[in-house]
């Protein structure tokens, strides 16, 4: 919203926090709310609410969006919002897309929102099985006052399977990590990799919930794998076996700079 406003571009937001929404409209973020006189003039509307949230708000407006609207949710999963998004849309004559902006803070709320949040970042956008490519490039230009640096195109399954790795599999481990008895003792003997490690540890457990159980066959493989990959450096410390230890961590390595590698290219 702040990016919008401040490309001069009139936005009308809804929010279940009425603090949040006072504190917008007095900074002119917003002009007015969201509702059923102004969602039919909107030429684009983002859903970033939770994913049942998401299906329940088009069902109870869909007779008020415009069939020239773009319709975006930023839900950081796909297989349970966009099957029934993208019918409702198909039935109403509206477009949907799914979308997921690769970038955040570990904080909520409207005090902690930047205009610059998402520049230069990543967007996964999640089309309807058969679809114009012209709403891709609808898509873009209609998100381009949040100046993302790269768009990536893919499947609902694809999206949920890899966001079960790069993100969900992160704030998990971190949630299991800081409840070690240690980190009680940790002041003093922290510095980076501790902080980065804890970070997303600050989560919305509402939220994160959904989301975990939202995609639970997903997230279950990867901490099965991470689960198993763990315990070979526990039975190589426990075995006083230096050399498999060794190996292990100069797997790590050379894979970590493998994926760095082709990132560049």
């Amino acid at each position: 919203a702040k990016a919008y406003a401040d490309a001069g571009i009139e936005v009308f937001a809804a929010d279940i926090d009425e603090r949040a929404m006072n504190a917008a409209m007095a900074e002119e973020t917003v002009a007015g709310p969201l509702d059923e006189a102004t969602i039919p003039t909107c030429e684009l509307l983002i859903l970033a609410v939770y994913p049942q949230a998401i299906i329940e708000w088009v069902r109870s407006h869909e007779q008020f969006i415009s069939p020239s609207t773009l319709v975006i949710d930023c839900g950081s999963v796909k297989r349970s919002v966009c099957p029934v998004c993208f019918s409702i849309a198909e039935r109403r004559g509206f477009t949907f897309i799914g979308g997921l902006p690769m970038a955040g803070l570990q904080y909520s709320g409207y005090r902690h929102a930047r205009a610059d949040l998402y520049a230069g970042q990543p967007m996964v956008l999640v089309p309807p099985e058969i679809y114009d490519p012209d709403i891709i490039l609808w898509a873009e230009e209609a998100l381009s006052p949040a100046a993302f640096g790269s768009f990536s195109i893919t499947t609902a399954a694809k999206h949920d399977q890899i966001i079960a790795y790069t993100s969900q599999l992160a704030h998990v481990v971190s949630s299991a990590f800081i409840k070690s008895p240690t980190a009680q003792k940790h002041r003093g003997f922290s510095a980076g990799s501790y902080k980065d490690l804890t970070r997303v540890a600050e989560l919305n457990a509402d939220m994160w919930t959904e989301l975990f159980m939202d995609n639970a066959d997903y997230l279950g493989n990867e901490l099965d794998w991470i689960i198993e990959e763990l315990g070979k450096y526990r039975d190589a410390l426990k075995a006083g076996d230096a050399d498999t230890l060794k190996e292990l961590l100069r797997e790590g390595r050379e894979r970590k700079e493998e994926i760095d590698t082709e990132w560049k290219r």
